[in-house]
C-alpha cells in the first residue's frame, strides 16, 4: 500500500492539498514502512500556474501522478478533488493532524479520522483564497 501525505517540508502537513510543495509518499506492508520518496509537486494546477484556467478533466493531472497511491493525505482540499479522487479509487483524508509522521502512525491504527466537511467551498470556479477561513490555505 502506498500513502501520499501533502508536505511542504516532509514534516508537517500542507493546509491545502494543491499548493502543496510535494508529497511524501510512503510504502507500508504489514504495518511497517518499507520504503519512502518525496515526490515534488509539478502536476497540479496551483504547480503548473493554471489554475482555475483547466477545462475538462481539471484533476487529471493530480491523479494521474498519484495513481500508484492508496491513499492521500492532506489537511485540506477542493471538495471536486476529494470525490475525483475516490472516483479514481484513491482514498482521500482530510485531517486536522499536522505531523506528517503522527498522522501515517494513526492512519496504520485506523485512527485516523476523515474530515471532508473541511474541504474547500469553490464557488463559480474560484480557487480558495483570503476570503475562504476554512479552506485550509
Amino acid at each position: 500500500m502506498k500513502i501520499a501525505i501533502a508536505s511542504d517540508d516532509g514534516k508537517t502537513i500542507s493546509p491545502h492539498f494543491g499548493r502543496a510543495e510535494g508529497f511524501v509518499i510512503f510504502e507500508v506492508q504489514n504495518q511497517e514502512v518499507r520504503s519512502y520518496e518525496y515526490r515534488q509537486n509539478s502536476f497540479t494546477g496551483h504547480a503548473l500556474g493554471i489554475e482555475g484556467q483547466q477545462s475538462g478533466d481539471r484533476h487529471k493531472t493530480i491523479i494521474e501522478a498519484l495513481r500508484d497511491c492508496d491513499v492521500v493525505i492532506s489537511r485540506g482540499m477542493g471538495r471536486r478533488l476529494y470525490e475525483d479522487l475516490k472516483y479514481a479509487g484513491i482514498n482521500p483524508l482530510i485531517t486536522d493532524e499536522e505531523s506528517v509522521e503522527n498522522a501515517l502512525k494513526m492512519y496504520m491504527k485506523g485512527m485516523l479520522a476523515d474530515n471532508p466537511e473541511k474541504s474547500c467551498k469553490h464557488k463559480e470556479e474560484r480557487e480558495c483564497g483570503s476570503r475562504d477561513k476554512d479552506c485550509g490555505s
